[in-house]
């Protein structure tokens, strides 16, 4: 049985810890998308030596930063072909700004498994601290396997973002480069979904897809430019829902509204018709 509820809610993960420096910053950035002005002042504060400014969403990739193998997808009472299984959902909440470079510990636990009928959503939880025990982040995070639900489990909610029914406070156009996957699988990701095109048709796909976080990663960094004036320290959380496909060459259409304490945002494609990239985005101010 690839699903056993009763194992899997509640184990705890081994425990990581990791380190990161200025350059593994600088190239998670460019990973996503930075540097695309390289004349612009507030885009090469993502880029500079010794201390660039840090996204919250570099939290997502940093303890595996380094990985050179494809992730497996193998839990406590989870046990699931990796071709099956695409990202569901992310969100990190910053308790202080990350630093450029540092040294943590993560420990993690499997909160949640739904059963959605055809697929199956196992939800982790992880709380990241520094070697002191100081808080750095927290990060939820799902993942969506077809066809390995109808294994008796509750099916879990259902949670949306109404926009606003007015026109965005700001709309960006941000393109994705044809090589943009092959540059974001170096921060850690090898999935081969992302880059190997025999693996990608075997998994039902027309062509590698861009990574869901490496899409998480460009809209935060469009919402920070246009709407907090390109500085990072402004965001204390955010989260997103993977709605659909996006493809390495295409451009994501990304709309902002600003509301108290808080940005909404949807992120489309372009070429396809606004079809739906990421939603129920929410990046929450400090």
């Amino acid at each position: 049985m690839p699903i056993d509820p009763n194992i899997a809610i509640g184990a705890e993960l081994p425990t990581q810890e990791f380190s990161w420096t200025s350059s593994d910053m600088q190239h998670y950035h460019l990973g996503i998308g930075a540097g695309a002005r390289p004349l612009d002042a507030k885009e090469l504060r993502y880029l500079e030596d010794g201390k660039p400014q840090v996204l919250p969403t570099f939290a997502t990739v940093v303890a595996n930063f380094h990985a050179t193998e494809a992730p497996k997808v193998s839990f406590p009472g989870v046990e699931i072909d990796l071709a099956k299984v695409v990202h569901g959902s992310q969100e990190v909440t910053v308790h202080q700004p990350i630093p450029a470079e540092g040294n943590a510990r993560t420990t993690t636990r499997i909160s949640e498994v739904w059963d959605k009928g055809k697929a199956a959503v196992i939800v982790q939880e992880s709380t990241t601290t520094d070697l002191d025990g100081n808080p750095l982040w927290t990060a939820r995070s799902s993942i969506f396997a077809r066809g390995e639900g109808g294994f008796g489990g509750e099916r879990g909610p259902s949670e949306s973002v109404t926009l606003p029914d007015r026109s965005p406070d700001f709309e960006v156009e941000a393109p994705i480069l044809p090589q943009q996957a092959l540059l974001y699988r170096m921060c850690g990701d090898r999935n081969p979904l992302h880059s190997d095109p025999q693996f990608a048709s075997a998994a039902g796909f027309p062509a590698p897809i861009l990574h869901g976080l490496c899409t998480y990663g460009m809209v935060c960094k469009a919402a920070v430019d246009a709407a907090l004036d390109a500085d990072t320290s402004k965001v204390k959380g955010y989260k997103a829902r993977f709605a659909g496909v996006v493809y390495p060459g295409e451009t994501l259409k990304i709309r902002i509204w600003k509301e108290a304490g808080q940005l909404l945002i949807s992120a489309s494609v372009l070429e396809r018709d606004d079809s739906p990239a990421l939603a129920d985005v929410v990046l929450t101010l400090a």
